[in-house]
């Protein structure tokens, strides 16, 4: 009788054994877009409602921007009225309202110009703490919460002037200093990421004042300076400053840093560009190197095509890994989507929160949106396994856009 129930014991582990294996083996796997292929699929095969898409469709492209086609236009109607507003970087004019819909990482819509390469405004933003993410991964940078100071050597400009120097500009250093100043030396990488830095000084020959002006010009050059982390401020040339900052740490052009560690793993394909401006030029080891704008203030910034908007989405969507390789750490993304105590809308730029719905009321509080002027817009939606791209859309129209993507959901 014992070796009966021994034998029926023998029995049941091995069956759970197999039973638990066999779980193992038919658990399903993540997709993702191989190089040069990503594979489209039907509403219908997803589970989503092919009437409710095009009609998400159709709500887009309703809502396309009324702002003009040429960015350099558009520049000088916006922006350029700033002082110092001049452009000093490319623009190139914009095509149709387009998006593409990706669902458990499968291309189920796109329309418009999803392969047109361009401008992305402040997305480009993105890329950057991205670009600091792998400086903090790499142990280049030590923690966020350290001063950037200690890690900025002078640095050498690159300029063609002749050699000899005017009278005029006799003990004057050729060397820029970014973090020097008795508030800059204050300044921490997460105040930077934040746009909390209250950063101070010209970069570029754009004052940091002069970038979105108050309104009162005598605030422009006697402005009381904020302690970092308190106070948020969307400001370019200090986005400009953590750019130059981190091409220092890394020693080399950031274009080269994100192809290498980001948009080759991820299948990116070969027509993005990430340019600075014609003055931008600094000399690193010895050689020219152009430290690159976080948008298209000014000119520059992100050329990239949609899809390629859609892998990086994709690589958020999942946390930071591509197939079995963790590009960017999870923790990282993590940090990147966390609000900051001086705004709760806001992570590590650009970031920008669903905190109590209020910038998308038909998303989920959980989705983020890594955004830029135009609209341009990476949507990233964990929580539905979602991830869109729009571009040069309106805001209403986006959320409207959004909403319907989400009943077909239903």
């Amino acid at each position: 009788m014992i070796k009966h129930y021994r034998f029926l014991l023998v029995a049941l582990i091995v069956t759970i054994n197999c039973f638990s294996q066999s779980k193992k083996a038919v658990a399903p796997s993540l997709y993702y877009p191989s190089l040069h292929s990503w594979e489209k699929r039907s509403p219908e095969s997803v589970g989503l409602s092919a009437s409710a898409i095009q009609e998400a469709i159709k709500i887009a492209q309703q809502a396309e921007s009324p702002n003009p086609r040429s960015m350099e236009e558009n520049h000088y109607k916006t922006f350029g009225k700033e002082p110092f507003g001049d452009g000093i970087g490319p623009f190139e004019d914009r095509g149709d309202q387009t998006g593409i819909i990706v669902y458990k990482g499968y291309k189920i819509a796109e329309w418009g110009n999803p392969l047109k390469c361009d401008m992305t405004h402040s997305v480009a933003k993105s890329f950057l703490s991205t670009v600091v993410g792998l400086a903090i991964d790499q142990q280049l940078i030590a923690s966020v919460n350290d001063l950037v100071a200690p890690y900025i050597p002078s640095i050498e400009l690159f300029v063609t002037n002749p050699v000899t120097k005017p009278a005029e500009q006799f003990k004057q250093t050729a060397l820029l200093q970014p973090f020097n100043t008795p508030h800059n030396k204050t300044i921490t990488w997460e105040s930077m990421l934040r746009q909390t830095s209250d950063w101070e000084g010209t970069l570029w020959g754009k004052p940091d004042w002069a970038d979105r002006p108050d309104v009162d010009p005598k605030k422009w050059l006697n402005r009381s300076r904020n302690i970092p982390g308190t106070v948020y401020e969307y400001n370019d040339v200090r986005v400009n400053a953590l750019a130059l900052a981190v091409t220092s740490v890394f020693r080399k052009p950031l274009p080269q840093v994100l192809k290498q560690s980001i948009m080759d793993p991820i299948g990116a394909s070969s027509t993005w560009r990430w340019t600075g401006y014609q003055n931008s030029w600094i000399v690193l080891d010895g050689q020219p190197v152009q430290s690159v704008s976080g948008g298209g203030h000014w000119g520059g910034g992100m050329f990239i095509h949609a899809e390629d908007m859609a892998r990086f989405g994709l690589l958020h969507l999942r946390n930071g890994k591509w197939n079995n390789q963790q590009l960017i750490s999870e923790n990282w993304i993590k940090q990147s989507k966390t609000p900051g105590p001086a705004n709760p809308a806001y992570g590590y730029m650009n970031f920008f929160l669903n905190t109590n719905r209020k910038f998308l009321p038909d998303a989920p509080e959980s989705a983020f949106v890594h955004i830029g002027n135009g609209n341009n817009a990476i949507y990233v939606d964990q929580e539905n396994d979602l991830v869109v791209v729009l571009r040069w859309i309106t805001q209403s129209g986006m959320n409207q856009t959004i909403g319907a993507i989400l009943a077909a959901m239903k």
